[in-house]
């Protein structure tokens, strides 16, 4: 069996999970509600403040969805507990952003600014202390959201190997590349 799906998802206070008869699990906590379609051969079962996963048999795909859709419910209870945040920060010579409400407006060196429309589900801030560099920060419930939001603005321009300029996660390292200077 596989050893994420096997285990249970503990339900903390204050969170609730329902099944729905299509299989559709919807988890509502604090912060949020989250809404979750299992695939029909995976059963779940909620039941003394713990969410279980089974699957009908040993099949590639099966055990493959089983511990999937584990984890998918897990990072839901999370979310609507606590929330996940994702930090960006912008590296190179006259890089900015600033946002008005959930548009964010990016300047990184191309010869226009990028607007760029955070979902509403989202919460973006943004800071420029002086001494350090322009940083995004991005929270929500939903952490398929925030990672797919994080990766379309790291993508706007992606961290060079050369001078590292670019958008890159916080703490995230790049590797820099010698350059045709060293070669001689």
């Amino acid at each position: 069996m596989s050893r994420i799906g096997r285990k249970a998802v503990t339900v903390p206070d204050g969170v609730t999970v329902m099944v729905a008869n299509d299989n559709v699990v919807v988890v509502k906590g604090p912060k949020g509600e989250l809404k979750e379609t299992i695939d029909r051969d995976i059963t779940v079962e909620v039941k003394d403040g713990l969410v279980s996963f089974s699957r009908p048999t040993d099949q590639i795909r099966h055990r493959a969805l089983h511990g999937l859709y584990r984890a998918l419910v897990a990072n839901m209870v999370k979310g609507v507990t606590q929330g996940y945040k994702k930090n960006l920060e912008l590296i190179g010579v006259g890089f900015k952003a600033s946002n008005q409400g959930n548009i964010l407006d990016l300047s990184l060196g191309y010869s226009h600014n990028i607007v760029f429309e955070v979902p509403k589900e989202l919460k973006v801030a943004t800071a420029q202390e002086k001494g350090q560099n322009p940083t995004i920060s991005l929270e929500g419930i939903d952490r398929q959201l925030l990672g797919q939001v994080a990766a379309k603005i790291r993508g706007l321009r992606k961290p060079e190997p050369y001078k590292g300029k670019g958008v890159r996660y916080v703490g995230e390292v790049v590797r820099k590349k010698a350059g045709k200077a060293a070669g001689k």
